[in-house]
């Protein structure tokens, strides 16, 4: 009889448990009861009774370790996101990597390639942008890496997504817009391209059309990453468009609205009303409070983090290809007062 089997009975008689419990319990079968798998595997590791080939697998095979690769980490919807992540790979028993994109395609491709390599059990991600070719991502399939996408995700892409209501928030904060007698809203993006950018705006663009606005791509101001860049695309569009209501896509566009407002003698909400995404605390504290939609951050990271763990859990076999939608909630405050 080989040193495994002998383990294993050796703990059967231990744990008074059959042996072909804690077999299917060493093997990751999904037909057992969670709490009695890591009561095994505990008992097992703690008593050097981990059979050859499973010793193994955990030295050579498990990091441990989950990777998170998101646009950025300072926006208060991601460090919300990644809190919640964190807190379900900790009582798991398992490490996070952070991985910052800077919205640069490049550095996800090489983020997954990189992790392709075994550094990493699992992969959560928020995609950086739009291109067609994703065969990097699914190379990971081949070495039984899972992936799951959160907030901002490729549709052509085969695995569990979490996002939310973007389309009825759109709407509902531009309907919101229009109820206090904006005619000429700008629309702040970054990237239309992406997949959220996309959604966000038809609802904008649909709310309009609902009352009646034609909808003028003029009025859809594309913006950078950079601070200064998007101060002076701003303050451009506040001189030469002057519209009466701006929706921002993103949070940092708001911030940057204010900023410019501030500098121009702009009065928020008097001359020009302001609703963003947005995440932040202290949102309401900004001067006008800031009217927001916002996103469930945290519960988007707890929930990506469990499908993701209940994959490597089922070795694949859970049903990973829905898309899980959380709905945002509208907070009007004084900067879109009527």
């Amino acid at each position: 009889m080989d040193s495994d089997n002998i383990n294993i009975k050796k703990l059967a008689k231990e744990l008074k448990i059959s042996t072909s419990t804690i077999s299917r319990a060493f093997n990751g079968s999904p037909d057992i009861n969670k709490d009695t798998k890591e009561k095994i595997l505990a008992f097992a590791r703690e008593h050097n009774f981990l059979p050859n080939h499973y010793a193994s697998n955990l030295r050579d095979k498990k990091s441990r370790t989950i990777a998170v690769i998101v646009p950025e980490i300072a926006n208060d919807f991601f460090s919300q996101a990644i809190n919640g992540i964190e807190e379900v790979a900790r009582k798991k028993g398992f490490y996070i990597l952070l991985y910052r994109t800077d919205d640069v395609f490049e550095k996800e491709v090489s983020f997954v390639n990189y992790l392709n390599n075994g550094k990493a059990d699992g992969i959560i991600m928020s995609v950086s942008g739009e291109a067609s070719d994703h065969n990097y991502i699914r190379k990971l399939e081949k070495k039984n890496v899972p992936v799951v996408f959160f907030d901002r995700v490729y549709e052509d892409v085969e695995a569990a997504k979490v996002t939310t209501n973007d389309y009825d928030s759109s709407f509902a904060a531009t309907e919101h817009l229009l109820d206090t007698g904006c005619r000429k809203i700008a629309y702040l993006v970054v990237n239309k391209s992406i997949s959220i950018g996309k959604v966000r705006m038809q609802g904008y663009m649909d709310a309009l059309q609902k009352h009646r606005i034609p909808f003028d791509d003029a009025l859809v101001i594309n913006c950078s990453n950079d601070e200064k860049v998007n101060y002076n695309i701003l303050k451009e569009m506040l001189e030469e468009i002057k519209p009466d209501g701006i929706f921002c896509s993103v949070e940092r566009l708001a911030f940057a609205t204010y900023h410019v407002c501030n500098d121009m003698g702009v009065d928020i909400p008097r001359d020009l009303k302001v609703i963003s995404f947005s995440s932040l605390g202290i949102a309401p504290l900004l001067c006008p409070a800031l009217s927001t939609i916002t996103q469930p951050a945290y519960e988007m990271g707890i929930k990506a983090a469990t499908l993701l763990f209940d994959e490597l859990e089922t070795k694949g076999l859970t049903a990973h290809k829905k898309e899980h939608i959380l709905k945002s909630k509208l907070f009007i405050r004084k900067s879109s007062a009527g």
